[in-house]
Parts: C-alpha cells; structure tokens; sequence
C-alpha cells in the first residue's frame, strides 16, 4: 500500500518526529535516543547547536549540564561530531572495520587510505602516547607524519586532526570529553562500550528505521551529506506527497495521530530543517545559513534561527547573545508572510523564554 499525504499530513508527520509539538518530552537522554544523535556545533553566537536542539525540545527545564553529565556517566559518547548513546556504537563498528568503504573504493577513499599508510609511524606514535597519557588534546601530540596532508581547506597541513579523525572513524581512537570547547582524546576501547559487532547490513537496516523514526518522512534515496544520510532506504512504507515529484518512505507509527503545534525556534542545524531539499519540498520554505557568506549579500542574518508556528515555517530570528552585556540582542525578525497579532505575541513569548533560559535580557533594535 502507497500512503498518500498532503503536504499538510506531511509536516505535521515531521514536525511530530521531530518531538517538535505538544506535549513537549521531559527526558533529556530519552529525547537523544529518539533523535538519534545531537550535532556537536560551537558556534555561540546564540548557544550551541546541540543545546539549543534541547532546549527546543524540553523548554527551559534543560540545562547544558545535564547533557554534560550523560556524557560524564557514559550514556552518551562523541563519534564524528555526533552526541550518540553509547549503545548505538555497536551500530557503527563494522563500518569502523570496513573504513575506508567497502570496495570498489572511490577516488578520494583510496586517497586518505594511502596517506594513513604513509604515516604509519604517526598513527602508532598518537596511539602510544594515548595509551601511555590519554586523555589528550590534539595539541599535545607530536606530528610525526612523513606525509603531510594537503587540502585546499582549513584542513591543509593539520596532519594530527586528520589522522585523530581517520583514528576515530577507524574505532581506534575517540573522543573522551571536551574541556574549554577543546576535544581531548583517547583510546577508543577506553571509551566506547565494549559491545558485540552488529553486522553492516544489519546495522543498516536498523538505522535506516531509527532516521526514519526520527524524521517521520523521508526520501527512500537522496544526495549523501557530511554529517548524517538523509535517506533511509526500505525503511518504512512506501508514500507520496500530493504537488511533491520522488518516492518516500513514511514511518507507520506517525500516521493517523492527532496533531498540536506551537511555536519553535529552531537551530540553523536542526535536522528539521537541515535537509535543504526536503525542506522545500514540503515545507515550501527558503532557508540558508549565512554565516559564510559576505555580510551584504545575507538576507536575514548570521545565524538566523528558523521560526516553526505548528507545521509551517513562518520566519526567521535574527538574534545574537550578548554575554557581558547580559542581553539577547534581536537584530530581526523577518516574517515569511505578516504575522496576524496572536502569532506575534507567541513568537515574542518564545524569545523571552530564549533570553530566560540563556539568563539574559531581551534587547530589541
């Protein structure tokens, strides 16, 4: 059976995945669980990625603290730039074991696999040096590379964060904590659950209907990304989307449930809205995160926060949090179409809960 869904049924199916309606969740690491996996971003210019994802989710009752002390008592580990429940790294093993990708290995693959053999000295000496002082931050590793590593990046010649970052996706090494935003490293065995390795197709499948859990909707096949696939395979069931060309997968749980919205506002990198194409696609909605582009060609703003009103995306929040000047300091708000009364009064009182939860005053330009 093809279940067909307006774009309306499809919204809501997302926007409920995403534990974006009401009643909000209460727990923090059930919350991660069901997302899957929070994106580790530093940016502060209003909070970090991860904590703002939370405090979306759970309201002012999150504190960055508690999402720092799972990651103390081990519930939740770093792999990649992902927060993951431990218990999810066993998902991730026979990838580590297959690194760099299963043959026939593609260009760039065979690239980074050659320049790790090349530097086998430096892979061995950084492993020593964890299992004899470890934890560590990648400062304090000596570069012993007899390769260096070139890019026409940030990453041209950073041999140490390149082989830790070839390690970790190896299962050699990992993240063991982050002090001062600084990630310090250490053995993988030391840090990861010492779990049994599920298979790769299994593991597949298995995370194929966790995304697909987590998103609610989502194409059966689409262009991979650096952080996360947006696609989730045979997951689910099959579904169409009236005035939306392609094939998705729609996860049964969400279909038929009531639906009750309220007013978000989202991280640039909230998986509601990451994928740029699927936002399109069903929200209907042009967002881009602007940061990296020159201050006069951005339209809203540096970090502008997508603002959700039920299952529509309705503007964007163009704030910056001022720490020593104690305030929120709101450039903007742009607004897709004129807000009615009602909706700017919800969307003022999610910014003062914003200011609140960040302990500073609201302070309009």
């Amino acid at each position: 059976m093809v279940h067909e869904l307006s774009r309306p049924d499809a919204r809501r199916i997302a926007v409920r995945a995403q534990l974006l309606d009401t009643p909000r969740p209460s727990s923090l690491l059930d919350t991660v669980r069901h997302l899957g996996f929070l994106q580790v971003d530093l940016t502060t210019y209003v909070a970090p990625s991860h904590d703002l994802v939370c405090w979306t989710r759970l309201g002012s009752s999150y504190s960055p603290a508690d999402l720092d002390g799972l990651r103390v008592d081990g519930s939740l580990v770093e792999y990649c730039g992902l927060l993951r429940p431990a218990e999810d790294i066993r998902l991730f093993r026979a990838q580590m074991a297959e690194w760099p990708g299963r043959p026939p290995l593609r260009e760039w693959q065979e690239y980074v696999e050659s320049w790790v053999l090349a530097n086998e000295e430096c892979r061995l000496d950084i492993l020593a040096a964890l299992r004899s002082e470890g934890p560590l931050p990648a400062r304090d590793l000596r570069d012993t590379c007899a390769v260096p590593w070139r890019s026409t990046g940030w990453t041209n010649d950073k041999n140490v964060l390149r082989m830790l970052g070839f390690l970790e996706q190896r299962g050699e090494v990992a993240v063991s904590s982050r002090e001062n935003r600084e990630r310090l490293w250490d053995l993988a065995e030391r840090v990861h659950p010492d779990d049994t390795v599920v298979p790769a197709d299994e593991a597949l499948e298995i995370l194929c209907r966790r995304r697909l859990a987590a998103l609610g909707i989502a194409r059966q096949r689409t262009t991979q990304t650096q952080v996360e696939p947006n696609d989730v395979g045979e997951a689910g069931e099959p579904a169409v989307v009236e005035g939306v060309r392609g094939k998705w997968r729609v996860d049964p749980e969400q279909l038929d449930r009531p639906f009750d919205g309220r007013v978000a506002l989202l991280s640039p990198l909230d998986r509601l809205v990451f994928d740029r194409k699927r936002l399109a696609d069903l929200f209907e909605s042009d967002y881009q995160l602007e940061m990296y582009k020159p201050v006069a060609k951005r339209r809203w703003g540096y970090w502008t926060l997508p603002i959700l009103y039920g299952d529509n995306l309705v503007g964007k929040l163009d704030a910056e949090a001022d720490g020593d000047g104690g305030v929120l300091r709101v450039h903007a708000v742009h607004e897709d179409e004129p807000f009615t009364r009602s909706l700017r009064a919800e969307v003022e009182h999610e910014i003062r809960d914003l200011a609140k939860w960040l302990e500073l005053e609201v302070e309009l330009e």
